[in-house]
């Protein structure tokens, strides 16, 4: 399965997740992800692989969000 295989499967996966480490686990992989495809960007400069960084970028900052929770009401 090639880097960009992987990432666009991610990005459609479903995000259903029971516990913390789930979350945690699909947050270091997006991370993981995105330097990936940064490193083949770097050599390419292909502006797809600009726009599918783009998206797991968002994705990974929504499950993040979720990470930290609501904040606390004064």
């Amino acid at each position: 399965m090639t880097l960009i295989e992987k990432a666009l499967e991610f990005e459609n996966r479903k995000f259903k997740f029971v516990t913390t480490s789930d979350r945690i686990l699909a947050s270091r992989e997006a991370k993981a992800l995105i330097l990936e495809i940064n490193e083949e960007y770097k050599k390419s400069k292909d502006g797809e692989l600009m726009d599918l960084m783009k998206r797991l970028t968002v994705v990974k900052q929504r499950i993040e969000k979720r990470l930290k929770g609501k904040p606390l009401t004064a």
